[in-house]
C-alpha cells in the first residue's frame, strides 16, 4: 500500500468511526471537531470534512471521552502501518501502546520506585502530586537488541567482553523497552488542553534519564488560533501535527480570511505545523 492511500484510509476510519454532524436548530449542523458557538471554526470543519469524507458522514454525538479513545486508536493504528511501510529505514523491533505508563520504559524506570511510595503513602502523594507519572496517549518504544541480532553479520561483541555493559540498546544489559516517542492525540484543543501537553511533554524532558523521545502532538482542531496556542514556541514539543493540513491549507485559502491565513502561514513556515504523513518520517529520522 502506498503511502498516499494508507493517508486515505485513515481518514476514512475517521469518518466512518469518529467523525459526527450535531445537529443544532439554532446553530445549524456542524461537525464534532468543531466549535459550535464559533462561525470560522464551523466553517473550516466543514470544508476539511467534505473534502475528506465525500459526503459519506453520520449524524449523531459521541462523548469527549469516546472521541479521544477512537482518536488515538486510529491514529495508532496509522502510525504503525506507516512504519512498517518505512522499515528499511529504520529496522528493528518497534511496539506500540495506547496511555502507557512512562516508568514502563528504560529512560524513566525510576520513577516506579516513587510511584511506588505514593501508591503506599498517601500524605506523600497528596504533597508531590502524581504529574510527573505521565501516561501518553501513544508510546513507541523499541525492543533492546540481543547480542546474536548484533553479531548476525560479523563478531563484534562477546558476552565476556567488558564492554557496551551499560548502554538499554543491548538486551542483555537490562531488556527494559526504550522510549522512542510520545504522542500527543486531542481531537479537539482547548486552552486546558493544550497547556496539559506541554505539562507533559516537560515532565517527559526533564524526568528522563538517557535518550530524549521524541515528543509530538496530533490534533484535528479547526481552528488557528488553537493551534496556535499549542504549536508556537520551542522547548518542549517538537511539533504539532494536523490530521489533515492540505485540506485545512484549502479550506483557509477558500474562505480567504486573513487572519486565518496568516496564523496558517506562520505556523508552516515557522516549521511549528506539518501534517499528519510527515510525522511518521520525522519519527524514523
Amino acid at each position: 500500500m502506498s503511502l498516499i492511500k494508507l493517508r486515505q484510509k485513515y481518514h476514512d476510519e475517521i469518518c466512518k468511526r469518529l467523525l459526527r454532524i450535531r445537529q443544532n436548530a439554532k446553530k445549524g449542523d456542524y461537525p464534532n471537531n468543531a466549535d459550535g458557538d464559533s462561525k470560522i471554526s464551523v466553517k473550516i470543519a466543514w470544508g476539511i470534512v467534505n473534502s475528506i469524507c465525500k459526503n459519506s458522514y453520520k449524524y449523531g454525538n459521541l462523548s469527549g471521552q469516546t472521541s479521544g479513545r477512537l482518536f488515538e486508536e486510529i491514529t495508532k493504528d496509522y502510525i504503525q502501518k506507516s512504519f512498517d511501510l518505512l522499515f528499511k529505514l529504520r529496522p528493528g523491533k518497534w511496539h506500540y501502546y495506547i496511555e502507557s505508563t512512562i516508568s514502563d520504559f528504560d529512560q524513566y524506570k525510576d520513577l516506579s520506585e516513587i510511584e511506588s511510595e505514593l501508591n503506599r503513602n498517601k500524605n506523600l502523594a497528596s504533597i508531590f502530586g502524581r504529574d510527573y507519572i505521565v501516561k501518553p496517549d501513544i508510546v513507541i518504544s523499541r525492543e533492546p537488541v540481543s547480542d546474536e541480532e548484533i553479531n548476525k553479520k560479523e563478531l563484534l561483541i562477546d558476552s565476556k567482553d567488558e564492554i557496551a555493559t551499560l548502554t538499554p540498546l543491548r538486551k542483555s544489559n537490562d531488556g527494559n523497552q526504550i522510549m522512542h516517542a510520545s504522542i500527543s492525540c486531542k481531537w479537539t484543543l482547548r486552552s486546558d488542553r493544550a497547556q496539559n501537553i506541554r505539562t507533559e511533554a516537560l515532565n517527559l524532558i526533564k524526568n528522563r534519564k538517557g535518550k530524549l523521545p521524541h515528543i509530538a502532538a496530533v490534533t484535528a482542531e479547526p481552528t488557528l488560533t488553537r493551534i496556535a496556542s499549542l504549536a508556537l514556541g520551542t522547548g518542549d514539543i517538537d511539533c504539532v501535527y494536523h490530521f489533515a493540513l492540505y485540506e485545512l491549507i484549502q479550506t483557509v485559502n477558500d474562505i480567504n480570511d486573513e487572519s486565518q491565513i496568516d496564523m496558517l502561514k506562520m505556523l508552516i513556515e515557522g516549521r511549528r505545523l506539518r501534517d499528519i504523513s510527515d510525522l511518521p518520517f520525522d519519527l524514523i529520522a
